[in-house]
């Protein structure tokens, strides 16, 4: 009996524009398996050409490009073409910080790589069929009708984490993404069933230099008092507030650690402390908030880059949780590389994993770069 032909592995490019830098990675991608080539990170896309080749890489396939919104009317993931970079220039006004070098970054890969096709993974496409009850914003229907409502993000980090758990998924999940920015949703059997982000990413709890969810009065009350139009509002609210705006210092969760606890005989920065109290503080009452939409849990993850490195952080939204019998073995918590860090006492689990969105997008992008499947 003849042998069947090996299937090659697809070879996809996964670029990731994020606040602070570009990250990228080259995945092989072969089923449902996706096996790491080479990730890094780089000032500009220029810089990840000299880095791939500086390597021996297999031949690329496909890029893939995360995009963090794409407005009300483009819900999926999508090759990129003319059209949908006409969307995605609409869609500039529901995030305004990211877009605009998300994009700068799509047309330089194009430059770079013309001969391969591009792909958009939508973080907003995880949460495109969210429940009435948490996608519906209260408001007029003239109003909604125009496409206001809860779109939400982070969606490629939490299908990794549905990916991760594989079969061993339990039922209710809440997935902690926290980072330079920050977000809680609630998992039901895998699927997205309320998410803190509202119509744009500022919503939830307080992310770096974002303030999260506020009183919408305190718009009316500075635009009466200070007068301050829409562009100011976005700036101070968007790039001057949270962690930042707290502490006076920085927005940076590790200089803000450091701060706080000098341990050089200095005193303690108390905008700092005050800063990391509060972000603990409104994780904890989202994560809280999606434990009722959920009906009780299963399962917490911590993951992002304070997710997964910051014990301290994780401890105390924890302890802010106490009165639902969570609790982490403290031990297990400030181990690096730990996986599971409740207690024994504890009535559901609390797991540390990494958000693996290059991983995703070399994923999805198979699926909808790729030859057919068979």
């Amino acid at each position: 009996m003849a042998k069947a032909p090996a299937v090659a592995p697809y070879i996809v490019l996964a670029l990731n524009r994020g606040a602070l830098s570009l990250r990228f990675g080259v995945y092989a991608v072969l089923g449902p398996r996706v096996d790491a080539l080479l990730e890094g990170q780089a000032a500009a896309v220029a810089e990840v050409t000299e880095q791939l080749a500086a390597v021996k890489l297999p031949k690329l396939n496909a890029v893939g490009h995360r995009m963090v919104h794409g407005g009300p009317l483009l819900r999926e993931h999508r090759r990129v073409d003319n059209s949908l970079l006409e969307q995605l220039s609409l869609a500039m006004p529901y995030a305004p910080q990211d877009l605009p070098g998300v994009l700068a970054v799509l047309r330089d890969a194009q430059a770079a790589w013309p001969q391969l096709p591009h792909g958009a993974c939508l973080d907003t496409a995880f949460h495109a069929a969210l429940p009435e009850l948490a996608r519906v914003l209260p408001l007029p229907l003239a109003v909604r009708a125009e496409g206001v409502q809860r779109l939400g993000g982070h969606g490629l980090s939490c299908a990794s984490i549905v990916q991760q758990l594989g079969p061993g998924l339990p039922a209710r999940v809440i997935v902690a993404h926290l980072g330079h920015s920050a977000s809680v949703t609630a998992l039901k059997d895998g699927k997205p069933v309320d998410h803190s982000m509202g119509l744009t990413p500022s919503g939830g709890p307080i992310m770096a230099t974002r303030c999260g969810d506020i009183d919408p009065g305190l718009l009316f009350h500075l635009q009466r008092t200070k007068g301050l139009g829409a562009a100011a509002l976005q700036t101070l609210l968007d790039t001057q507030s949270g962690l930042l705006g707290l502490s006076e210092l920085s927005g940076d969760m590790r200089q803000l650690q450091a701060a706080a606890a000098p341990g050089n005989g200095e005193p303690p920065h108390a905008g700092a402390q005050l800063a990391i109290a509060l972000f603990c503080q409104s994780v904890a009452k989202q994560v809280a908030a999606m434990w009722t939409v959920l009906g009780g849990l299963d399962l917490l993850v911590f993951t992002g880059g304070i997710g997964e490195n910051d014990a301290a952080v994780r401890a105390a939204v924890c302890h802010g949780l106490r009165g639902f019998n969570l609790a982490i073995d403290d031990a297990r918590n400030r181990r690096a590389g730990a996986l599971a860090i409740h207690s024994a006492t504890s009535r559901m689990a609390v797991q540390v994993r990494p958000a693996q969105e290059g991983q995703q997008i070399a994923r999805e992008i198979r699926v909808l770069l790729g030859p057919p499947a068979g």
